[in-house]
């Protein structure tokens, strides 16, 4: 256990007259919101976005033919940050919403 986590705690004697049971046993912390994940998901999710557009904008022939050769990289570049940056995005803002179902111990982080 870290020192600092340590410093933070605060005990409480039980009372042997009564079971040893005490609500704060009970009680959780609210999560920390993982910030760094959020904005990794941001980024993830604007930039599949946009690989996806300039994908479809190649398909669709609004760009010049001579990268047409490109078009499937962008698509698929494009999908495999899209999902994932949507997919994480989606549970944030659901947990800051307090939606039911949905909390920021749901982001996956590095810690």
């Amino acid at each position: 256990m870290p020192v600092k986590d340590a410093l933070k705690m605060k005990y409480k004697r039980f009372d042997t007259s009564k079971d040893q049971f005490t609500s704060m046993q009970f009680k959780t912390k609210e999560p920390k919101v993982p910030i760094k994940a959020i904005i990794i998901a941001f980024f993830m999710f604007v930039s599949g976005s946009i690989l996806i557009i300039i994908g479809a904008l190649l398909y669709t022939g609004h760009i010049d033919a001579e990268y047409s050769d490109r078009m499937w990289p962008l698509f698929i570049i494009g999908s495999l940050l899209f999902l994932p940056g949507f997919y994480h995005v989606r549970i944030a803002y659901y947990a800051w919403r307090k939606y039911e179902g949905f909390s920021f111990e749901d982001i996956p982080t590095d810690e």
